[in-house]
């Protein structure tokens, strides 16, 4: 039993890492430490002792903490240590193949697939583009005789008639504003009310 509590003193020691915690930390660490440590030889005393307390059992307490200490405590720290690097390793590497097997390709495929999206939207919006221009100079150059005929006939047709045109346009387009002012005032209203 000594061994044993030598054994966890040790690992609790090594795992702990003092100079780098905070006192109060270290504090609240070992009264936790030594609690466990009590509940755990009460109990292999209650089970192999019926809890009866003698000077032999912290006798032998000691010896097997001395004998530890002088027998065993280079063979255990080295193997823990040991111990310790392969899991650490083990885990490094099973994150950089998780990594290099899962996390990189679904980050290339995702990055290929965003990439390629992209890439399609702009030649779509490039060709819209183009055929835009396109029907547009194709319009202008059917439409450009008819307006030069309506130049033509518009410069010919007498005074009166062009005034009167101009005139109801611009009754047309003092309508149309009224109309677009009254709309938006009775929107503020309405929103007015409702706030």
């Amino acid at each position: 039993m000594g061994s044993c509590f030598g054994a966890a003193l040790d690992t609790y020691n090594l795992f702990l890492k003092r100079s780098r915690r905070q006192g109060w930390i270290v504090f609240i660490n070992d009264f936790l430490f030594w609690i466990v440590q009590a509940l755990i030889i009460f109990y292999v005393l209650f089970t192999v002792n019926e809890g009866e307390l003698r000077l032999y059992l912290f006798l032998a307490l000691l010896c097997g903490f001395a004998a530890y200490q002088s027998l065993f405590k280079g063979m255990y720290m080295r193997g823990l240590k040991a111990f310790i690097f392969a899991v650490v390793s083990v885990a490094r590497f099973a994150g950089k193949s998780f990594k290099a097997l899962i996390i990189s390709p679904i980050t290339w495929i995702l990055s290929s697939i965003l990439f390629l999206i992209l890439a399609i939207v702009k030649a779509i919006y490039l060709l819209l583009k183009g055929l835009c221009k396109s029907v547009l100079f194709i319009l202008l150059i059917i439409f450009k005789p008819f307006l030069w005929i309506l130049t033509g006939l518009w410069n010919i047709l007498p005074k009166f008639v062009t005034n009167n045109v101009g005139k109801s346009y611009n009754i047309v387009t003092g309508l149309s504003d009224r109309t677009k002012k009254f709309i938006i005032r009775t929107l503020r209203r309405w929103r007015n009310k409702k706030e």
